[in-house]
């Protein structure tokens, strides 16, 4: 193993183990549910929350979502207006309130968003957003998705790894996607098994050629999940994640329009995000929205439901 990758194997395996005492761990009055990854983005942590979401809102669950509110650049505990920006709220935050209409309360620290939105909301449940390393807080439940690749790939910084596979003995359930087969011999037998699976949807009165372009952790992802909806993507353009567009971004995509030969072009639900009012310079445009779907969804959500029963957690502790 790369040294870095030692020192930082370290560093993490004495902090969680400072964690596992609970002693550290401040508590909420209302359950926790987090939505975590063991990699550095793009494993469907936001279609996850927002999948889970409508499934609690089936059941008249009153809920929120906590979120860290990755790229704004304000400050301290803050509730996210739907109509307001990503500069302000963090576009995944942001996608989240405007999916879902419930609370979505963004903070650094989730234990003072979640007292927050205690006092203000009064919410049967917390949804924790990319909460899995977050151990300041404590959890009643830890959904950890697996990425493409995650159980190939190597720590940080030599890989995406943010801990090794030891640590998935933590949740209790672990979401592989596609033909990942989870095999990490430490946490087998320990989490619960379940298979998300994401499916592009794509209108299909959307005339091709296009353009595909996205700032999103994996954009591979997003290019391939468009042919195999039936797209004509005929050039790519990705950004970093979380990119906010300027107008010279699309100065660009109009010249690979051009050069191309595309009608048009195609983004994700995000990119729309960031976009903002320049969404408007590349009409036709195309939103792909993305489909979720879980196995054993009916155990996952028994378990949430047995958390929010009245007195379930005051006989838990």
């Amino acid at each position: 193993m790369n040294p870095l990758s030692l020192i930082y194997r370290a560093v993490t395996g004495a902090r969680n183990l400072a964690y596992d005492t609970g002693v550290f761990s401040a508590r909420l009055r209302a359950p926790v549910i987090s939505v975590g990854n063991i990699s550095v983005g793009g494993t469907g942590k936001t279609p996850f929350i927002i999948y889970l979401g409508e499934q609690l809102k089936q059941r008249d669950v009153e809920f929120d979502v906590l979120s860290r509110g990755y790229g704004r650049v304000t400050k301290g505990v803050r509730v996210v207006d739907p109509a307001g920006s990503a500069r302000d709220f963090g576009d995944e935050p942001l996608l989240i309130a405007r999916k879902l209409g419930v609370p979505v309360i963004v903070g650094a620290n989730r234990y003072h968003a979640g007292l927050f939105a205690e006092q203000r909301f009064g919410s049967q449940l917390h949804l924790l957003d990319d909460g899995f390393q977050h151990r300041q807080l404590h959890r009643d439940l830890d959904v950890v998705l697996l990425g493409e690749g995650d159980l190939e790939d190597k720590l940080l910084p030599v890989g995406r790894l943010r801990e090794p596979l030891s640590s998935l003995k933590r949740a209790d359930f672990v979401a592989s996607q596609g033909d990942s087969d989870f095999r990490a011999p430490a946490a087998a037998g320990v989490p619960t098994l379940i298979q998300m699976t994401r499916a592009m949807k794509v209108d299909a009165r959307t005339a091709g050629p296009v353009v595909a372009f996205c700032g999103i952790a994996r954009p591979h992802a997003f290019f391939a999940g468009l042919r195999v909806a039936g797209v004509n993507v005929i050039a790519e353009r990705a950004f970093r994640d979380h990119h906010t567009y300027t107008r010279a971004d699309i100065q660009e995509l109009k010249k690979i329009r051009d050069e191309s030969g595309a009608a048009g072009f195609f983004t994700t639900e995000k990119d729309e995000i960031n976009l903002k009012d320049l969404a408007e310079q590349l009409r036709p445009l195309a939103i792909a929205k993305l489909d979720v779907s879980v196995d054993r969804s009916d155990e996952l959500l028994e378990r949430i439901m047995k958390l929010v029963a009245p007195g379930a957690r005051a006989a838990k502790s």
